[in-house]
């Protein structure tokens, strides 16, 4: 049985009439780009599931059958250490790719943070479809290196930044992934918690919220309430994350 109940799963193959061609995720999605008859091949394998928040979608060290691909919501992804402590490795959201594994196990733990809809492709069904559709191949070799150079990332982050430039590499980060560039003050939704920023940068819940409190003092954010960050000095906060 898996971690989370498949809330109304489309059938598997053409029959199933799965809207791939409404999907509102335009380059993001895994098959952007795609031929309308390799898509309806790639349609064929799929499985679109509804994960409810803080459900499970697997767990380290399950065998690693799927990949997922995220339609609306926010997955956190994590492993746990030998005494029971969290490290969160990445938050995802919509147009992002999951599921990655080595000898066969996932190496790591996908959770919903919100309601998640999810495109869920059988690992093997996916790999046969490769010689037909190489740019499938390609997707996937993209999404790896993608996920080594984020590894290298966080490496850095829980390394070598003080506690002000990893709170400021979070915002200015996830301003870069859900806002884009731009001059203009953005109000920014937080699916994750402090414990989730605290366990994703290294910290503790108290020195997060003593320095997302020093960035309102020193008006580089608001924070209307605990859901939600606007920030208001976009570049001042990339110079403190970038140790300046």
């Amino acid at each position: 049985m898996p971690p989370f109940d498949l809330v109304a799963e489309r059938d598997k193959g053409e029959s199933a009439g799965l809207p791939c061609a409404q999907c509102e995720q335009g380059d993001l999605a895994f098959c952007a780009g795609l031929s309308s008859e390799h898509v309806r091949r790639l349609v064929s394998i799929l499985g679109q599931v509804q994960v409810e928040p803080n459900t499970t979608v697997f767990r380290e060290g399950d065998p690693a059958q799927h990949l997922y691909s995220i339609g609306t919501g926010a997955v956190k992804l994590y492993k746990l250490l030998s005494d029971g402590r969290r490290q969160i490795t990445a938050f995802l959201f919509a147009g992002d790719f999951f599921g990655l594994s080595m000898h066969g196990v996932y190496a790591y733990t996908a959770e919903a943070m919100t309601p998640v809809h999810l495109c869920r492709f059988p690992r093997r069904k996916l790999e046969a479809l490769f010689d037909e559709v190489p740019k499938l191949e390609k997707r996937l070799l993209g999404a790896t290196i993608h996920e080594l150079a984020s590894a290298h990332e966080q490496m850095l982050l829980l390394g070598r930044k003080t506690a002000r430039e990893k709170v400021a590499t979070f915002l200015v980060t996830l301003w870069a992934r859900l806002v884009g560039d731009g001059e203009q003050p953005a109000q920014i939704t937080l699916p994750m918690s402090r414990s989730d920023i605290a366990d994703y940068l290294g910290l503790t819940i108290e020195t997060v919220s003593r320095t997302l409190t020093v960035f309102k003092r020193e008006a580089l954010i608001t924070l209307p309430d605990a859901n939600h960050v606007a920030i208001k000095q976009h570049d001042a906060l990339a110079r403190i994350a970038e140790g300046s």
